[in-house]
């Protein structure tokens, strides 16, 4: 483990062993609505500070589970709203599983059970289509091939050129046809409609695919893992 860390650090990284303790411990941080102003915070930032949004908590888990022999790779997934999304990835015994933070539920981590990362990121296709929201690609991508000697990892700043480099790497095409997302998007607000505005969890289909999920009080309350609830 590289001596740039702190005690403090070396102790957390040390205690996160595994993907998913570290959806665990990112579950417990409040997301970070950036109510302050944007911010893009690497590992360090996110420990400092105690939250995190989807890039923090990708770049969080790649940091932590590079020491245990995992890649620093994540999906990057592009929308038509321009609301991309970011998951950290991983594969336990050839099957592709992710970590990831999201304001909806249907976008959180996933259990290391699909064949291929492009099996993983069509799991997130249904689920990503809100009121403006629809999966346009995809990419897999490894950070410290891409970053070179730019400080993702462990820089006090925030990490502008990691969010610039997903913009523009290229994707590749991953979606739905115009029928399936306007049916989608028909029950998205309808259920949104007559359930006090709440994002819906049990509309989606492959929820036992899915890590635990947080707790959130704007989404449907129907309990406590994802693996028996969905979006």
């Amino acid at each position: 483990m590289s001596t740039e860390f702190t005690p403090r650090e070396r102790r957390l990284i040390a205690r996160l062993k595994t993907p998913l303790a570290v959806q665990a411990y990112l579950n417990r941080l409040p997301y970070n609505y950036e109510k302050g102003g944007e911010t893009l915070r690497g590992f360090r930032g996110v420990v400092r500070h105690g939250q995190a949004h989807c890039l923090e908590a990708a770049l969080f888990a790649a940091v932590v589970l590079e020491p245990h022999g995992y890649p620093p790779q994540v999906i990057s997934f592009e929308s038509a709203d321009k609301l991309d999304h970011v998951i950290y990835v991983y594969r336990e015994r050839g099957r592709w599983g992710s970590i990831a933070r999201s304001r909806d539920p249907g976008l959180n981590g996933r259990l290391p059970v699909f064949r291929s990362a492009r099996a993983l990121a069509a799991s997130y296709v249904d689920p990503y289509v809100d009121y403006t929201g629809r999966v346009l690609g995809f990419a897999v991508v490894n950070l410290a091939e891409q970053m070179g000697r730019y400080d993702w990892r462990l820089s006090t700043k925030n990490v502008w050129k990691v969010e610039q480099m997903l913009i523009d790497y290229p994707h590749q095409r991953l979606g739905m046809t115009d029928a399936r997302y306007r049916r989608l998007l028909a029950r998205y607000t309808a259920f949104r409609a007559a359930n006090e505005d709440r994002k819906p969890i049990t509309c989606y289909s492959g929820r036992e695919k899915w890590a635990p999920l947080p707790t959130d009080t704007t989404w449907e309350q129907v309990g406590r893992h994802a693996r028996t609830l969905k979006r």
